[in-house]
């Protein structure tokens, strides 16, 4: 008969992130993380004009923007945001941003 394997005790945190990885969820929360650091990430000007709705599991990010201006100052300025959204991010990258009119 095999003795049972001695089992240390685990911080919560770290059951919490080994649960996380093991489920996928680490990357999904990183992705939604994303909106509520939109303003930090973007800068006031253009958090003023949008508001940063949800993320997809695909990585999509869908975004409304106040006027259609604005969306299509932001389009052409799309990939800007995206290396301001994604930089220093391993897991949870956004691929794509959906701009959305405001109505």
């Amino acid at each position: 008969m095999s003795e049972p394997k001695s089992r240390r005790p685990v911080a919560v945190r770290e059951a919490l992130q080994s649960y996380l990885a093991r489920t996928g969820l680490e990357r999904r929360i990183a992705q939604a993380q994303v909106v509520p650091e939109w303003p930090r990430l973007v800068g006031p000007q253009i958090t003023t004009v949008t508001e940063p709705e949800s993320v997809t599991a695909d990585g999509t990010l869908f975004v409304r923007v106040a006027t259609s201006a604005w969306m299509t100052e932001l389009q052409l300025m799309g990939p800007q945001i995206m290396a301001a959204i994604n930089g220093g991010r391993g897991a949870g990258r956004i691929k794509t941003i959906r701009w959305l009119l405001s109505q």
